[in-house]
C-alpha cells in the first residue's frame, strides 16, 4: 500500500496543536473557498503572525524613540501583538465567507429566474445549468461546480446537494435544494422553483425595508459624531486656548490639529464602513 508523504513545515507541530482548538475551521475554509487543510492554513497564519508582529514592534520602537518613551513598555507589546495578529488572520476566512455570501445573494434571484425560464421553455436541467454557469458572478461559479460533477458521473441530485452544502448563502442553498428535492420526488421543478424564488424575493424586500429603518439613526449619529462634534469641538477648543492663555504664545500650533484630524478621518471611515457593511446587496 502506497503511503502519501505529507510535507511538513517548521510550524507543523504547533499548527496541529492549534487546529484541535479550532473545531469549525475545516468547515469555514470550505465555505470561504480556501483550498487548504486546517493545519496548512494555521501554518500560514503563524508565519504571517510572526511577520506582522515584528513589523508592529519595529514601528512601536520607532515611535517610542521619537516620543521619548521608555523601551520597557515594549515588553507587554511583545505579548499583545502576536495574540492580536494571530486572531486577526484567523478571522480572514470569516471575512471571505461574508464576501461570498453577499456575492451569491446579489445574483441568486436573476440566476434562479434564468433557470426557471429555461426549464419552462423545455430545456433539460443539465443544459439549463450549463447556460447559467456564466454571467451570474459567484452563482455561476457554483453552478459550474455542479455541471463539472455531473459530467464526471455524479448523479444530478447528489451533485446539487453537495455544492449546496459548501456555500454560505442560505438563498442559494434553498434554491438548489428545492431543485434537488423536486428531482428526487418527481414533481415539477418549475413550479417549486417559482415558489421559492417568490419567497426569497419577498424576504429580500423586507430586509431592504429594515435596512432603511436602521439607516436613519445611523446617519444621525454620523452627522453628530462625524461632522458636528468635531467641527464645533475644534472651534471651541481654539477659543478656550485663546482665552486661558490670554493671547500668549503656547506650544499649541497647527501640528496639534494633526492628531485631531486623524481621529476625525478614522471616525468618518468607521461610520462609512458600518453603513456599507450593513447594506443588503440584492438584485430584485
Amino acid at each position: 500500500m502506497e503511503q502519501k508523504n505529507e510535507k511538513k513545515g517548521i510550524f507543523y507541530n504547533l499548527a496541529e496543536y492549534l487546529s484541535h482548538r479550532s473545531y469549525d475551521l475545516k468547515n469555514k475554509l470550505k465555505m470561504a473557498g480556501i483550498k487548504k487543510t486546517p493545519i496548512e492554513y494555521i501554518e500560514d497564519v503563524i508565519g504571517k503572525t510572526i511577520v506582522l508582529s515584528l513589523v508592529l514592534l519595529v514601528l512601536s520602537a520607532l515611535i517610542f524613540f521619537i516620543v521619548k518613551i521608555d523601551y520597557v513598555w515594549l515588553i507587554p507589546l511583545v505579548l499583545v501583538f502576536p495574540v492580536v495578529s494571530y486572531n486577526y488572520w484567523m478571522l480572514y476566512p470569516d471575512a471571505l465567507i461574508e464576501k461570498r455570501k453577499r456575492e451569491l445573494d446579489y445574483e441568486i434571484l436573476f440566476a434562479g429566474r434564468h433557470i426557471l425560464i429555461a426549464l419552462r421553455s423545455g430545456l433539460p436541467l443539465f443544459d439549463t445549468f450549463v447556460s447559467a454557469s456564466t454571467g451570474y458572478g459567484e452563482v455561476s461559479v457554483e453552478i459550474k461546480k455542479i455541471v463539472d460533477r455531473i459530467i464526471v458521473g455524479v448523479p444530478a441530485t447528489q451533485a446539487i446537494r453537495e455544492v449546496a452544502q459548501e456555500v454560505p448563502s442560505k438563498y442559494f442553498s434553498r434554491v438548489m435544494l428545492q431543485i434537488a428535492n423536486s428531482l428526487s420526488s418527481g414533481s415539477d421543478v418549475g413550479n417549486s422553483l417559482e415558489a421559492v424564488l417568490e419567497q426569497i424575493s419577498k424576504e429580500q424586500v423586507v430586509q431592504l425595508k429594515e435596512y432603511s429603518q436602521k439607516l436613519t439613526p445611523t446617519v444621525m449619529f454620523y452627522m453628530l459624531l462625524g461632522i458636528i462634534v468635531p467641527s464645533i469641538g475644534v472651534v471651541l477648543a481654539s477659543a478656550f486656548v485663546s482665552v486661558f492663555t490670554a493671547g500668549k504664545t503656547t506650544g499649541y500650533g497647527s501640528a496639534t490639529l494633526i492628531p485631531v484630524f486623524l481621529i476625525i478621518v478614522i471616525i468618518q471611515f468607521l461610520f462609512l464602513g458600518i453603513i456599507e457593511s450593513t447594506r443588503p446587496k440584492y438584485l430584485l
